[in-house]
């Protein structure tokens, strides 16, 4: 294997690992918070509205949201590490 097929295949396990890890906390989030949890967040009221239902229709989007600015931010990190940026 050649020093450049090295490298894509690093760059590609590290990009890997970085979406499982994201998707394994938008999964806690949104499955979870919004549904596994939801009777004792309910418990706390967030504008009126009970945190099980607040995160099982809002939350989950706005963690989603969020992940997608921080998958962005780590993949210009990698790009960076591994020379792929532009």
């Amino acid at each position: 294997m050649s020093e450049k097929q090295k490298k894509a295949s690093a760059y590609w396990k590290e990009n890997v690992r970085y979406l499982f890890i994201l998707l394994a906390i938008w999964f806690a989030v949104s499955y979870g918070a919004g549904i596994l949890f939801k009777d004792t967040l309910n418990e706390i009221k967030v504008g009126g509205f009970e945190l099980g239902f607040w995160f099982a229709q809002q939350g989950s989007i706005y963690v989603f949201v969020i992940l997608i600015f921080v998958y962005v931010r780590l993949m210009n990190t990698l790009d960076k590490k591994y020379g792929y940026d532009e």
